[in-house]
Order: C-alpha cells, then sequence, then structure tokens
C-alpha cells in the first residue's frame, strides 16, 4: 500500500466479472474512474456490514428476552406493528 497526499493507493486484482462491472459502471457515466467505483462499493459493504451487526443485535436481544419469559400473544404484537406502519403512512415525507 503507497500513501500520497493522505490517500492511499493499493492494487488489487479482479476477475474478469468484477473488471466487467467496473467497465459498465463507469460506461453508464455515474462515475469519473475506477477507484470512485470501488469507494463506493466498499461503503455500500460497510453499510450492510453494519446493517447486519445491528440486525444481529436485536435478534440476541430477543432470544434473550424470550429465554427470560418476556413474550407478548401474537395478537398484541400485531396491533403494535400496525400502528408504527399506521404512523409511518401519516408521517409528511420530506422533500
Amino acid at each position: 500500500m503507497d500513501i500520497r497526499g493522505g490517500v492511499a493507493s493499493m492494487n488489487v486484482s479482479l476477475t474478469p466479472e468484477l473488471e466487467a462491472l467496473i467497465q459498465n459502471k463507469l460506461a453508464s457515466g455515474l462515475y469519473k474512474n475506477a477507484a470512485e467505483v470501488v469507494r463506493e462499493g466498499l461503503r455500500l459493504l460497510a453499510e450492510q456490514d453494519e446493517w447486519k451487526a445491528e440486525a444481529r443485535r436485536k435478534i440476541a436481544e430477543g432470544v434473550a428476552q424470550a429465554q427470560a419469559g418476556k413474550l407478548i400473544k401474537s395478537d398484541e404484537a400485531f396491533e403494535r406493528i400496525s400502528k408504527r406502519i399506521d404512523g409511518r403512512r401519516k408521517k409528511p415525507k420530506n422533500r
């Protein structure tokens, strides 16, 4: 890895499929260079990792609550979910 001007430079080997994906993204005009495509992919990967970690934490919390006997009846659960959904539908959208 080479660091110049606060930006790290790294050589990586890509499969032909990944190279074609980068070329297609560049051809779309949405990205100026391959580095932008790779940075966006890594940003999305980090975002996905955070989402998965949060989901795992919530699942573990739910399992612990269930094991402690802190359960609610399905009718009540569905009612809570419906209220949440209705509340989100009523909120004005920011534009």
